[in-house]
């Protein structure tokens, strides 16, 4: 791969997200513009932001790599990816827009009336977020190591920079115009890649000396269905998603509860249409690639497939194209991440204003950064998606029992996010050494989601029943306020 590519690609992406993130600070002025861009974002451009900083590395480059790996079993990604925002649509989307919040810790101390369970919430967030970006700082490095030839830390520390200056500078106002034009770019450089080898594998170009598509071949993996690691996975999905606190806080930007709804139909519509052409370049990986069906290096099947199969100048644009829109995918997320980070680094700790966001989003960046520098990769997608199963065990069943049930209580809260969080980080980070020991509990370990998250919302449950407290005085007053609509 010519490095003159890599590197006019990743420029421009940079220079363009710049400008548009120079071009909010100018109509970033209040506090309010910086935490929740003065809650006047419109429906598509809204969709679109979301759309920007939900498709990671793990959905630009690690679901294709995970079909080239592991076949079939890997679509239940994309599925559950785009699932989860139904479930933002029924549950939580509106309601959270009507409580007025700022951040999820604003809207867990607001419903619980509870500082303790605030705190519990702002760590859980900050644990999410950093452990969320990494992934996506790890899949910058490859992109700069593949493209560019550049050592693996210049592309961390490129995106963490850039992240960290546009987030400063301008806040929510300037991330969402920068991450609605991401999303945008990502969707052309995924779908013009995918028409053009799709073109030449059908033959419309007669010089291409390719064999015949195979979608699965045996050789390439593993296509079967696991029942308790495809279950789980889904669970991990479909809940992670009502927790993940980089996409509630978009919500938070919304006119109204209305315009949130029709923000989350926006986004599911968007997502679907996105969704499909990783899956189309696994496909092709699968029949055309199987050498790259190797942990490691999967993740870059989409960045050298449209040179292999479009020799010349054409597949070097392709490849160009592809490269700009992988670097989009890691600033767009790493920047929404930064944004809801900061603004509970700043509200709990630096008193909540402008000056103490942007010290926050620095903060934000640097801590991810050590830690993406210090591991390797292990596969963005399977990074990513032990993140949900975390946030589906810990922020998701106080949200949604926050929202429906007048009956939770701040003690109940607490138990279930820390017996989630205990229990997840658990099977997370020393899951590897106990399944070494004991084969049998691997799948248990390795997708936890489908026993971590019923035990939280048990115990969450349980202990507000025995809490003789009961729940706060102004539970039902904050309940009518979260599901009454606006008056229009």
């Amino acid at each position: 791969m010519n490095p003159a590519i890599g590197y006019t690609a990743i420029v421009a992406v940079a220079l363009v997200s710049a400008l548009i993130g120079f071009y909010g600070l100018r109509v970033s002025r209040t506090t309010s513009d910086f935490y929740v861009a003065s809650r006047t974002v419109r429906p598509w451009w809204n969709a679109s932001a979301i759309g920007g900083e939900y498709l990671s590395a793990a959905s630009f480059l690690g679901i294709a790599g995970l079909i080239l790996l592991t076949g079939a079993s890997a679509l239940w990604f994309p599925i559950g990816y785009t699932a989860g925002y139904l479930m933002l649509l029924l549950f939580v989307a509106a309601p959270l827009r009507r409580s007025g919040a700022y951040t999820i810790p604003d809207f867990t101390e607001a419903r619980l009336e509870s500082r303790w369970a605030r705190r519990v919430t702002s760590l859980l967030v900050i644990v999410v977020g950093w452990f969320y970006i990494v992934p996506q700082l790890q899949g910058a490095a490859l992109t700069v190591r593949i493209t560019t030839g550049l050592p693996s830390w210049a592309g961390s520390l490129a995106v963490a920079v850039l992240v960290a200056v546009v987030v400063a500078a301008g806040g929510m106002r300037a991330i969402t115009f920068v991450q609605a034009f991401q999303f945008w770019l990502k969707l052309t450089a995924l779908a013009v890649p995918v028409f053009a080898l799709l073109i030449v594998v059908s033959g419309g170009d007669a010089t291409a000396e390719l064999p015949p598509v195979e979608a699965f071949p045996a050789a390439a993996g593993p296509g079967d269905l696991e029942v308790y690691r495809t279950v789980s996975l889904m669970v991990a999905l479909l809940f992670g998603t009502l927790g993940l606190p980089h996409v509630l806080v978009r919500f938070y930007t919304n006119p109204d509860g209305a315009a949130a709804r029709r923000t989350t139909v926006i986004v599911l519509v968007l997502l679907s249409v996105f969704y499909l052409f990783p899956t189309v370049f696994g496909l092709l990986g699968r029949a055309f690639a199987p050498d790259l069906a190797a942990p490691g290096s999967a993740d870059a099947l989409i960045l050298l497939l449209p040179d292999r199969l479009v020799p010349g100048i054409w597949g070097e644009l392709l490849t160009a194209l592809v490269i700009a829109g992988a670097f989009a995918a890691f600033l767009s997320t790493s920047s929404g991440l930064v944004v809801s980070l900061a603004g509970v680094i700043s509200q709990d700790l630096l008193g909540g204003s402008v000056r103490g966001f942007r010290i926050a989003a620095v903060v934000s960046t640097a801590v991810p950064l050590a830690v993406a520098l210090a591991t390797e990769s292990t596969g963005l997608a399977g990074s990513v998606g032990l993140v949900f199963a975390f946030t589906a065990s810990t922020l998701c069943p106080m949200l949604v029992l926050g929202i429906w049930w007048r009956g939770l209580t701040a003690r109940g809260a607490i138990s279930g996010m820390l017996t989630g969080a205990v229990l997840s980080g658990a099977a997370i980070l020393g899951g590897g050494a106990l399944a070494a020991a004991v084969p049998a509990l691997r799948p248990f370990l390795e997708q936890p989601a489908a026993w971590t998250v019923p035990l939280a919302v048990l115990v969450t449950v349980v202990v507000s029943r025995l809490d003789r407290r009961g729940a706060p005085p102004g539970t039902d007053a904050y309940l009518s306020r979260l599901h009454v609509p606006e008056p229009r």
